[in-house]
């Protein structure tokens, strides 16, 4: 019943889809890598279509992306050009592979703090955010290991390295949200340079960001594969204890259980459940131990958050957007996490849903 349910929402969701801006973004990127991996699953054409269509309507026959601001150098907009090696692959087309270009020059433009860590954009300098993880790495290793020889791999593994070093708590078992090597944000911890609190949607983004590039890296890279498969199981051994005990799902402040106005968060619990399952499917976590767990996470989504109204499915409890300044905008407080609108079926959501939903698929087709 619940697999009957996830599919009649994504179908539905899909077929009125509208795209969250005007131009290239990574919002719409969740739910096109989304469709990748339901397509991998089912093979049904319908998901396939549904990326070349958004695709097509954004790239001209060069390769160049409409609309695409380069001198913003958001790392943001990187995320949605993960699936242009799949539409390469499918159909050859050179376009695919010249906008994939386009964006691995984006990367090496892209401002770095003295750590080497990629600024998260422009308007965030000095700043490394565990978004900005996710929406260039897995990219960034991918077009490395198919069309740069690998050249520099060791670029991506040293950014997850730093991460680690600068915005792990040990004793929490939780990263923090961001880190400014400048110390010069209001939201900085002056000693540390840290941001105050645990947000889920960025612990998730963190987990996701791991395990989808240690899904992309050459076997020859396996010293750099082992250390980010430690750090991915610190991080998923870390974030486990969290959860709620009746549903499954975390907390918008993650170690905030106690919190009078924090709620159970959809979208960063759906994404610790694709990366929980997917860790078990590429046999970095083990399945006796944690399939069980992802799948509790997603059916528990799907039992608590998924609701019905006037016959059709939304899927709720997402939090709309999050983030810190610029200067004294977005204090990263727990008042300010708390204060962010809660909508339903925004991609940041839906998205990692669809990827979490297609592991589960996975998984159960191999029992077959």
């Amino acid at each position: 019943m619940t697999d009957k349910k996830a599919m009649k929402f994504i179908t539905e969701y899909l077929e009125q889809y509208e795209p969250y801006k005007d131009h290239w973004n990574y919002e719409d990127g969740c739910t096109l890598i989304g469709c990748t991996d339901l397509f991998r699953v089912t093979g049904e054409q319908k998901y396939a279509d549904f990326v070349q269509r958004y695709a097509d309507e954004r790239l001209d026959e060069n390769g160049e992306i409409r609309n695409y601001v380069a001198e913003e150098h958001a790392i943001d907009n990187i995320l949605s050009g993960r699936v242009l090696f799949f539409l390469y692959d499918r159909t050859g087309d050179e376009k695919y592979r010249k906008a994939a270009a386009f964006l691995k020059n984006q990367l090496m433009e892209q401002p770095r703090c003295k750590c080497g860590s990629f600024w998260h954009k422009d308007r965030y300098p000095n700043q490394v955010w565990l978004d900005g993880l996710y929406m260039a790495q897995p990219f960034y290793m991918e077009y490395e290991t198919r069309w740069n020889g690998k050249e520099c791999c060791s670029d991506v593994a040293a950014q997850f390295e730093t991460v680690h070093k600068k915005l792990f708590n040990q004793e929490k078992g939780l990263y923090y949200h961001a880190w400014d090597e400048a110390g010069l944000q209001p939201w900085a911890d002056k000693k540390t340079g840290l941001s105050p609190n645990f947000w889920l949607r960025s612990e998730g983004w963190l987990l996701m960001a791991l395990i989808d590039t240690m899904d992309v890296m050459s076997i020859e890279l396996y010293e750099q594969y082992d250390r980010l498969r430690e750090i991915f199981t610190e991080a998923v051994k870390g974030i486990l204890p969290y959860r709620d005990r009746a549903t499954n799902l975390f907390y918008q402040i993650t170690d905030g259980a106690g919190i009078k106005e924090n709620y159970l968060e959809t979208s960063g619990s759906a994404m610790v459940a694709y990366a929980v399952l997917k860790g078990v499917r590429l046999g970095v976590l083990s399945a006796e131990k944690y399939e069980k767990i992802g799948r509790g996470i997603l059916n528990g989504i799907i039992d608590t958050k998924l609701k019905e109204e006037d016959g059709i499915l939304h899927l709720t409890g997402i939090c709309k957007v999050a983030g810190l300044g610029p200067g004294q905008e977005r204090d990263g407080s727990t008042a300010y996490y708390l204060s962010e609108p809660i909508t339903q079926d925004d991609p940041k959501g839906v998205g990692p849903f669809m990827m979490a939903f297609a592991e589960l698929m996975e998984e159960d087709h191999g029992k077959e």
